[in-house]
């Protein structure tokens, strides 16, 4: 029998056993208007699902209004289980396995696009929400955590077979994470061990309505690129917190802020001219403005995440999925030859939704992407690689 690389050997995922080790990263498609699940959404995971990756991951399913990123955000509820359904069974029907990323938008959440107010961990000015957040009770969090429950629980019905819990970008859970954030002193703060709490519940209640029917991953900031935010100091710890609770199947690992920093989990060009020309008028102009303090700007190189991702792998024994920067072959069979589990790919597949089995036939080594940036103000009118078209 001939030898198959490593890089297109099965493995599993909780009770799941994917493919190959490929797995497509949450990308938001931007083409759910009014929270639709529409032909363009199936569409965009069917071509990945046909490409050769072996799971897909639908991004964002907000686990409620006030959670949306913005109107045109899915809500993971009874109402949208039919038409996920649909999603679902065409991407099984490529032969590829399916995840739907679950969260709070938090401080990110564009409150007057939503017409429903926000969480925070503490009261502060957000510029995604147009205004001030106020802190959450916690009465509010433990609504938040039985939403993320009902979430799950809806998953399933509507045939995922995974969900991911977002915990990065600066999003709800991930802000509880950021002393930059998260001024509480409550059990909800305080100490790495109380900023985590509400993460450690939500993860906790995931698995708990699903048990071992669907794996259970989150996706996790190890740095949120940001002064005095969420850092190796608390992120190791916090992962090492999740890893013993026990509920998650992997962690991915993740940075950046979408809130305070968004190039950090991105690199190269910052496309502010493209930015602002896909913007209202007013919005463009305060984009012009306050842009490049917003937009910092950082060199792409392969696999940027993999030096921080390498301090985790050491002290972590959980499956890990690496992301950030991965384009070539050789360095999906670096980080499996480290003892990463998985790569997640997500610029790259949209470049070329068939790399993985131009991978495998061996008729590519690496993908087209040039890093060029322009894809991400493409989010507002359909997301695409501008150079593919």
């Amino acid at each position: 029998m001939p030898m198959v690389s490593k890089p297109f050997t099965p493995m599993t995922l909780g009770p799941l056993t994917l493919k190959n080790r490929f797995i497509k990263a949450a990308t938001f498609e931007g083409v759910m208007p009014r929270g639709q699940v529409t032909d363009a959404l199936i569409d965009f995971h069917t071509e990945v699902a046909r490409g050769g990756a072996a799971m897909t991951t639908v991004a964002y399913c907000a686990i409620s209004p006030g959670g949306r990123v913005h109107r045109d955000t899915v809500i993971l509820n009874a109402e949208t289980v039919p038409a996920l359904r649909r999603l679902t069974d065409a991407v099984h029907r490529e032969q590829a396995l399916v995840c739907a990323q679950i969260g709070h938008a938090g401080l990110v959440a564009n409150t007057l696009s939503n017409r429903a107010p926000s969480l925070a961990p503490s009261t502060r000015i957000s510029a995604p929400s147009m205004g001030l957040v106020k802190a959450a009770t916690p009465e509010q969090l433990d609504a938040v955590v039985d939403q993320f429950g009902a979430a799950a629980r809806h998953a399933v019905e509507a045939g995922f077979d995974a969900v991911e819990i977002h915990m990065g970008h600066g999003y709800l859970l991930s802000s509880f994470f950021s002393p930059n954030l998260n001024k509480r002193s409550d059990r909800f703060g305080g100490s790495t061990a109380g900023r985590a709490e509400l993460a450690r519940r939500v993860a906790e209640r995931v698995r708990g309505e699903v048990g071992q029917s669907i794996a259970v991953t989150a996706k996790f900031n190890m740095d949120d690129g940001v002064r005095r935010g969420f850092w190796l100091t608390d992120s190791l710890p916090t992962a090492k917190l999740l890893q013993a609770d026990g509920h998650l199947d992997a962690l991915q690992l993740t940075g950046g802020s979408s809130l305070q920093n968004p190039m950090y989990y991105f690199r190269g060009d910052v496309p502010l001219d493209e930015f602002i020309a896909s913007q209202p008028k007013l919005v463009g102009l305060g984009l012009r403005v306050l842009g490049p303090r917003l937009f910092k700007t950082y060199p792409f190189e392969e696999a940027f995440f993999l030096p921080l991702a390498r301090q985790f792998r050491e002290a972590l024994t959980m499956p890990l999925i690496l992301l950030g920067g991965v384009n070539e072959l050789a360095t999906v069979q670096e980080a499996l030859d480290e003892g990463f589990e998985f790569v997640a790919m997500a610029r790259a597949l949209l470049r070329d939704p068939a790399l993985v089995n131009r991978f495998a036939d061996g008729s590519a080594t690496a993908g087209l992407c040039v890093h060029c940036m322009k894809c991400m103000p493409t989010v507002y009118s359909g997301t695409r690689c501008v150079v593919r078209g």
